[in-house]
């Protein structure tokens, strides 16, 4: 049974999260500040996160700097519907999807089993992804750019490895949303913006002057036909 750590400053919304996620058959913790969910991190080592970005003693995006410190713990963010810039920041800092409020549970629910389905071992038949330097192993959720390993969270791996296996091709934000959501959501386009940066901050020599994913202006991003050695 996976584990749900909730934490929200909200009862009523981490009763009704608790709720959802039970009868969903996931067990669920839960803190109301950021110094209490950190702590159940450390000790209680949940399978994903749900953590409302308003929460206080730190606040959530202090809270997902500490995790990312350490660990590639799945996490999902709160934040309030209007709130652009906080869904940018969160996703910026490695958070893998957010949820505004006021949200469906179901919805809820959806998204956590999405993001998990990420860690699921894939399929033996084409167990790897070789493009120029960089080997994806998929059943292991593994990286390597140029001999050297990389640690992706799993969202950053679903993104790397869409568009690895297709070299060349470019691809719509759009469709790596859909690509790495499992699911068909109404999202932000644009946080695919924040996962390609952050990727691009783990595998290339100079994000700045990328080698491996490149922009593609006015429509997406696609992966290096040749990346350069």
């Amino acid at each position: 049974m996976k584990t749900i750590l909730v934490v929200d400053d909200e009862p009523r919304i981490v009763d009704l999260a608790r709720d959802y996620l039970e009868h969903a058959a996931f067990a669920v913790l839960s803190a109301g500040d950021g110094r209490s969910g950190l702590a159940q991190v450390r000790t209680r080592t949940p399978d994903l996160v749900v953590l409302d970005l308003g929460i206080p003693e730190p606040d959530g995006l202090d809270v997902i700097r500490s995790i990312r410190r350490d660990s590639n713990l799945p996490i999902i963010v709160l934040t309030a519907r209007d709130d652009e810039l906080d869904k940018l920041l969160g996703l910026e800092l490695g958070a893998d999807d957010y949820i505004t409020k006021p949200f469906s549970p179901r919805e809820l629910v959806a998204r956590v089993r999405a993001v998990l389905r990420r860690l699921e071992p894939r399929p033996a038949v084409g167990e790897t992804i070789q493009a120029g330097d960089v080997l994806l192993d998929l059943p292991r959720m593994r990286v390597e750019v140029g001999g050297r390993s990389v640690e992706l969270t799993p969202t950053e791996f679903e993104l790397l490895a869409t568009m690895a296996r297709r070299p060349g091709r470019i691809f719509t934000r759009n469709q790596l949303l859909d690509a790495v959501q499992d699911v068909a959501f109404e999202s932000y386009e644009r946080s695919i913006d924040s996962h390609v940066k952050n990727l691009r901050r783990k595998i290339e020599p100079d994000p700045r002057r990328p080698r491996y994913v490149l922009t593609v202006y006015g429509v997406g991003y696609r992966f290096a036909d040749e990346p350069a050695s």
